[in-house]
């Protein structure tokens, strides 16, 4: 077993540590208070830099990156991709204020790539056309009615896209063209927040990725225009100070964000900006940065990404890790070379064209955030796996350096705080370069109607599967409070939320418990046999004595999941697994097919148990494992092998080992 307070092994179980702050910020009764905060804290204008740009860039980094761009081929090709992006915008029209639903955030995100990417190239370049696109933009955005303050985060971002302009192309524009913008920060931005931090609630003290999105984005509204209006900029920033803290408390001790690994990047990114901001406008983050676990929180994206460059994207995000170039701050920030590694190698991978270019642009933040400095992973600072005790969730890997290596992740959590979705025990399992077990995502459809028949003869008589309807069980879930923290309510069950999506026991053909936790109870993580224990038996209320979870690989080329159920009376149990490869049935036995790979599952125990699937929507499909009868004790022992044509199937005989007084004894 791997010692303590490593990557791979048993940390304290302090879920929500105090946290440290160095000479820390003014703080309210969430965090330890330092009765006589910092002068800068108390007077944050005090020491503002003068002059612009001072939002993340100044004057001398753009001299640094035109000459990172000359020696390094990697940065080289950012810098063309951005300049190709640069002209393809000359020609296409700025954004139109459109809501999507509730969302302005399809326009917000455009706002930032645009404004950013012209920006940073007319810095670099001159070229007064980027210029001309960069303001003609703006001008359009200053003259939206609102920034749709109903959804703040839609305001935060598009103060983001501002902040940026204004302060990078200050010296570039007109006094008439920094009036238009600056007066849009103040009007439509800083005007519309501040009575949100004068009546704290909602995000400002909610502890999910809106609080950091929207302090960090705020916060450059301020920075940026701060000479122009001192009082406001001043309120907003101490403002800022006192709110931060309650999103950065999610950070449990190894970094793990409890939304999932895309809503944490999304986090992890503004907290970055916040901090660069105030590093460069008024010379130090007073200690934010330092807040624990916050320096974890890269290798949290590492860890959650396989090889295969996909993520675990438990909270219903897409399985495409996409670029995160906070990775490079954050590698020269805590001197972590293996972050800037992971941002390279995505770089490398991303594909920029025509058809996908407003989809998929370059991110101006990775040449301005640029780190040449990367270093892969090595055993032992990097073991191959990893459990983050704060968001109960684990990962295993064959290899750091085999794009084919085997790849499986799991999680229990609370189902209050992973975005609503009843997934405790699920898993995703990657190999040979492709996904096997999906999490689905938002893009996925629905399935159809209720299903009743499979699609294969059963071996034996099936239970008839339907989806679960939480409001059956008497609960209505859009009254659900919400995880401490946690402001926002929780939403009806969609398909991708539900526990039949899911890659977990289905019971009793209902969703799990919306208010049910489950943590990991053990872990053991060894070359030939690496897992953990998930204590599941709060999932699905009292109808459930005990359910114990254990996944893990064996001699690091196969998985092994088991689940020990006892119950009360008897229920109705379905393990499944949703995939989108071609299956093939044998009763205990089923092959999946992706290309030229293979992966062979087999039922250990029990022996009546056969493969089944069923409908998961137009592409993608369910395996499932069906035991004929209800049952009150079930050890269900799944191993799944991966393997490529032409080479034999790995021969797998390891195990978990007996269980030792933890299992209720069967009735």
């Amino acid at each position: 077993m791997t010692a303590p307070g490593t990557a791979g092994g048993m940390t304290r179980r302090d879920l929500l540590c105090s946290l440290a702050l160095g000479q820390a910020v003014c703080l309210t009764a969430i965090a330890q208070i330092d009765q006589h905060p910092p002068t800068d804290v108390v007077d944050p204008l005090r020491s503002l830099r003068p002059v612009h740009p001072r939002l993340i860039l100044l004057d001398a980094d753009f001299d640094r990156i035109r000459l990172l761009v000359r020696e390094n081929a990697l940065a080289k090709r950012i810098y063309g991709d951005l300049e190709k992006e640069c002209d393809r915008l000359l020609s296409i029209p700025p954004v139109e204020y459109k809501l999507a639903g509730p969302r302005l955030q399809l326009q917000t995100r455009r706002a930032i790539d645009r404004i950013s990417s012209l920006a940073l190239m007319y810095r670099l370049s001159g070229r007064d056309p980027w210029l001309r696109r960069a303001m003609l933009e703006m001008n359009a955005i200053a003259a939206f009615r609102d920034w749709n303050p109903a959804r703040f985060i839609d305001t935060a971002e598009m103060t983001h896209a501002f902040a940026i302009g204004y302060d990078w192309l200050y010296n570039a524009l007109t006094p008439e063209e920094r009036a238009t913008i600056r007066d849009a920060i103040v009007t439509k931005a800083l005007d519309a927040v501040l009575p949100v931090y004068q009546h704290p609630g909602a995000w400002s003290r909610d502890r999910a990725h809106w609080n950091l999105v929207c302090n960090g984005a705020f916060a450059m509204g301020a920075l940026a225009v701060a000479e122009d209006v001192p009082d406001k900029s001043a309120a907003i920033l101490r403002a800022v100070f006192e709110s931060v803290p309650h999103g950065l408390q999610s950070y449990g001790t190894e970094g793990g964000w409890p939304e999932g690994p895309a809503n944490g990047e999304y986090a992890m990114r503004y907290a970055c900006l916040l901090f660069a901001s105030l590093d460069s406008a008024v010379g130090s983050d007073s200690g934010l940065s330092a807040t624990k676990g916050f320096d974890r929180a890269g290798r949290f994206r590492v860890y959650m990404t396989g090889p295969s460059n996909r993520i675990f994207n438990f909270g219903g995000t897409p399985d495409d890790p996409g670029t995160a170039p906070e990775l490079f701050w954050m590698s020269k920030r805590f001197a972590m070379p293996v972050l800037a590694w992971s941002e390279q190698k995505q770089i490398e991978r991303s594909q920029r064209s025509a058809d996908h270019a407003e989809t998929n642009p370059p991110n101006a933040l990775d040449l301005a955030w640029f780190d040449r400095d990367a270093k892969p992973p090595l055993l032992p600072a990097w073991p191959l796996d990893a459990v983050f005790h704060s968001v109960q969730v684990a990962s295993f890997r064959g290899s750091w350096e085999d794009s084919n290596a085997i790849f499986l992740a799991v999680k229990g959590g609370d189902n209050r705080a992973g975005r609503f979705h009843f997934d405790l025990g699920s898993f995703v399992l990657d190999a040979g370069g492709v996904r096997w077990a999906f999490d689905p995502d938002l893009g996925d459809a629905p399935p159809p109607a209720p299903i009743a028949q499979p699609v294969a003869p059963p071996v034996q008589a099936p239970a008839t599967i339907q989806p679960p309807a939480t409001l059956r069980q008497g609960v209505n879930p859009t009254t659900l409070p919400p995880s401490p923290g946690l402001s926002q309510p929780v939403p009806a069950p969609s398909w991708t939320t539900r526990t039949e999506s899911h890659n977990t026991l289905l019971i009793d053909n209902a969703n799990q418990d919306p208010r049910a936790e489950a943590a990991i109870t053990h872990q053991d993580l060894g070359q030939d046999l690496s897992w953990v224990q998930i204590d599941l038996s709060k999932a699905n209320g009292p109808k459930i004595r005990q359910w114990i979870r254990r996944v893990g690989l064996l001699q690091r080329l196969a998985a092994l999941v088991q689940d020990v159920v006892r119950s009360a009376q008897p229920i109705e149990v379905v393990w499944g697994m949703v995939t989108d490869a071609e299956i093939t049935l044998n009763g205990p036995a089923a092959t999946l097919r992706k290309g030229v790979w293979n992966l062979a599952l087999e039922i250990r125990t029990p022996r009546h148990a056969v493969f089944d699937t069923v409908p998961a929507g137009p592409s993608l499909k369910k395996l499932i494992v069906r035991l004929g009868d209800k049952t009150t004790d079930l050890d269900l022992s799944i191993l799944m092998t991966p393997y490529r044509d032409g080479q034999p199937k790995p021969k797998i005989t390891g195990q978990f080992p007996e269980f030792v007084a933890t299992i209720l004894p069967a009735k």
